[in-house]
């Protein structure tokens, strides 16, 4: 195969060498021509716009002005010098000032001579002047500009000390571009093409450096946009159909007595349509031979764990075990007290399993397990402890899967000859576009509407100057037999900070002043404690035995309290949306009004007021994760640990959801026609295809 140019190193290119080869390379990860092609603009300057001198305002940001250049001087100061020099045109006089390459700019700029200027202007003593402005000689009778629009490229300081400052990485792409366009080839077929109105590749690759216009540039970076995104989507579902192939599923055949018993006769409450809904999708999954890898996403409190208990009596019912992981004991005993309550009449064997579990109690278990006399099992991470071996485990269910790594994921999926049926939870809703990247490969079902009866949750922001007020009303709340959590801010409760343990342990005296023994009852849970203290005291709030519990963020994920009635988080601007939502759902599990009050300082940042003004405004969890997502962009939602590497160069999840939507009708129906990219017009996606399978990895691989 012919080695092509554009994938020759950027140690050859003119004006480069070792030195800055091997900075483009660590600073930019620039390694080959073809690299830094895909180096895009991250924004544009309109060079179209000519401003005079007299018209400059205090306003502007940058500007551009033509004219001569008039009497250069340099001037001393302590260390070297400064140049400066005045530029004319017909309506004034602009001051021009250097502090940098003074020796080498004094020698090129010559007096006399016609400028293009172009920088940001700064007013002093009634005139105007311009900072390191960038110079460009007017020759006569040419256009001294590329485009009307002018890239504006990523550098760093050691690369600008090279001289690779934005303008010097403009140079370098204008020379490869002017050597490889031609190389640069079509990676799309001309039917998706054509269906979408795109640009050629080539014309893409040239107009998004140097567009002739807006109208060329948006086409361009459309274009390129869609074909990252079509390319991610393209990778999930093609990882999607080989784990599928690989893996034949296990037949749950029939519904049988033990889901139709309890379905009949003691599910606790009608099931919402989005339940039903949910139910369908799963039942079809179960039955169709294919394994199931199935993501379940509701908000807080919307019903999960039931459709998660009558998927377990579909395993049971066709002679399956079903397993359970939870991502905390707290979590995975309040699991099994709801579930063992409500399997109570109908014959079906749950036990738990976590690290707290005792050795004796292991064993039986262990034996249990193994000879099939035990039908479901919950626990923690303990479940994928090698002496843990099921009979037949049929289907799996992951509760918080962002808590897990793929490695413990795996071992759990290993535990069966043939792989069980997967179905992860999460309570934290995803906004859709998310959803399609970082879960692309499962299929994905949504309850979005709460149980009939729930009342909303009255979500209230209050300063420290209405503390008093506060405590009243905790006081009142008290009184009719409710109970109140307080949280504080950790950032990490394995790295407990000490003015945050401070700010805890303060705020839990202030309470204990307020709120005096006997009359009522404190509990403390924090990172410090050990595990069963931690336990002890969750279990004493949880029976009522304590009607305030002062907690931090480990009570995000935990216990269900239908009576706590008051969420109190204190300095509630240092909390992400997405916890703060988390932290509201502690409370509104109950029939009686729930009411969550952001306490805050006076002097809070801009996306502080907008996440503060987002929770106050609604409680719909999907609407809130649509603005987290606006707020902290998708890496940072889906964890730097668990995001995967999605290295999208141009597109953005948060704001090119309709590319992404298009792309991905794209990708489907391209793979319903052709499953193995086989056809002679799709052939020409393989080396493509093959180099982002071979970058990218994804989260909600369990495998």
């Amino acid at each position: 195969m012919k080695t092509l140019a554009i994938d020759s190193s950027i140690l050859y290119l003119k004006g480069v060498g070792p030195s800055k080869a091997e900075l483009l390379t660590s600073e930019l990860g620039i390694r080959t021509y073809r690299d830094l092609l895909q180096h895009f603009p991250f924004r544009y300057v309109d060079r179209s716009q000519f401003h005079k001198i007299r018209d400059l305002r205090d306003e502007n940001t940058l500007v551009q002005l033509q004219g001569i250049l008039l009497d250069k001087k340099e001037i001393p100061q302590k260390r070297g010098s400064r140049l400066e020099a005045y530029l004319k045109d017909e309506s004034g006089r602009l001051k021009l000032t250097w502090f940098q390459g003074v020796k080498w700019l004094s020698k090129e700029l010559v007096v006399g001579q016609e400028y293009l200027v172009f920088g940001k202007p700064s007013r002093f003593k009634g005139m105007y002047s311009i900072n390191h402005p960038e110079m460009q000689v007017v020759e006569e009778g040419k256009n001294p500009l590329l485009g009307v629009l002018q890239p504006v490229y990523n550098s760093t300081e050691k690369l600008t000390k090279k001289g690779l400052d934005s303008k010097g990485i403009e140079r370098l792409i204008k020379e490869v571009l002017s050597e490889v366009i031609q190389e640069v080839e079509e990676n799309l077929p001309q039917e998706i093409i054509e269906e979408n109105k795109l640009m050629s590749r080539s014309h893409a690759m040239y107009h998004v450096h140097f567009p002739k216009e807006i109208d060329l540039m948006k086409r361009a970076r459309y274009r390129l946009k869609f074909e990252e995104l079509f390319y991610l989507q393209m990778a999930l579902l093609l990882n999607k159909a080989a784990r599928l192939e690989k893996s034949p599923g296990l037949v749950f055949e029939h519904v049988g007595e033990k889901f139709t018993s309890f379905y009949e006769n003691h599910l606790p409450f009608e099931l919402t349509g989005a339940q039903k809904r949910v139910l369908k999708e799963i039942r079809r999954d179960l039955g169709n031979g294919k394994q199931m890898n199935r993501l379940l996403q509701g908000d807080v409190g919307s019903g999960k764990t039931i459709v998660g208990l009558l998927c377990m009596l579909l395993a049971v019912d066709n002679d399956f075990q079903a397993a359970l992981m939870a991502p905390t004991e707290i979590l995975a005993n309040q699991h099994f007290q709801t579930l063992s309550t409500l399997l109570t009449a109908t014959g079906v064997r749950c036990a738990i399993l976590t690290g707290s579990t005792p050795q004796a109690e292991r064993k039986t278990l262990h034996q249990a397990l193994e000879y099939g006399e035990l039908h479901i099992l919950i626990g923690t991470h303990a479940l994928i402890e090698d002496k843990v071996k099921f009979k037949d485990l049929g289907l799996v269910i992951i509760d918080e899967q962002h808590r897990f790594g793929v490695a413990q994921r795996a071992k759990l999926w290993e535990k069966n000859s043939r792989p069980p049926h997967v179905l992860v939870m999460t309570a934290t809703p995803i906004p859709r576009t998310l959803a399609m990247s970082f879960y692309g490969d499962l299929d994905i079902s949504q309850i979005d509407e709460l149980p009939p009866g729930r009342k909303e949750i009255k979500t209230v922001r209050r300063s420290d100057a209405n503390r008093l007020s506060v405590f009243h009303f905790i006081e009142e709340e008290i009184k009719k037999g409710r109970q109140i959590y307080v949280v504080y801010p950790l950032i990490e409760e394995s790295e407990f900070l000490e003015t945050e343990y401070k700010d805890l342990m303060d705020g839990y005296e202030s309470l204990s002043r307020r709120f005096p023994r006997p009359e009522y009852q404190i509990g403390i849970v924090h990172g410090r404690m050990k595990s069963a203290d931690k336990d002890y005291e969750m279990l004493r709030f949880a029976k009522g035995e304590t009607q305030i519990l002062v907690a931090t963020t480990v009570i995000e994920v935990g216990v269900n309290i239908p009576n706590a009635s008051v969420m109190v988080i204190e300095s509630a601007e240092r909390f992400g949306l997405s916890q703060l939502h988390q932290l509201r759902g502690r409370v509104g599990r109950g029939a009686e009004q729930s009411y969550c009050i952001l306490m805050t300082g006076h002097k809070i940042s801009k996306d502080a007021r907008l996440r503060l003004d987002t929770m106050v405004r609604t409680n719909d969890g999907f609407e809130i994760a649509e603005v987290d997502l606006q707020i902290r962009g998708a890496g940072d939602i889906m964890g730097t640990k668990q995001s995967g590497d999605v290295e999208l160069k141009l597109a953005n999840l948060i704001h090119d959801g309709p590319i992404l939507v298009r792309a991905r009708e794209s990708a489907l129906g391209l793979i319903e026609n052709d499953p193995k990219i086989q056809k002679t017009s799709n052939r020409l996606m393989i080396p493509s295809l093959r180099m982002v399978m071979a970058k990218k990895s994804f989260w909600s691989k369990i495998s």
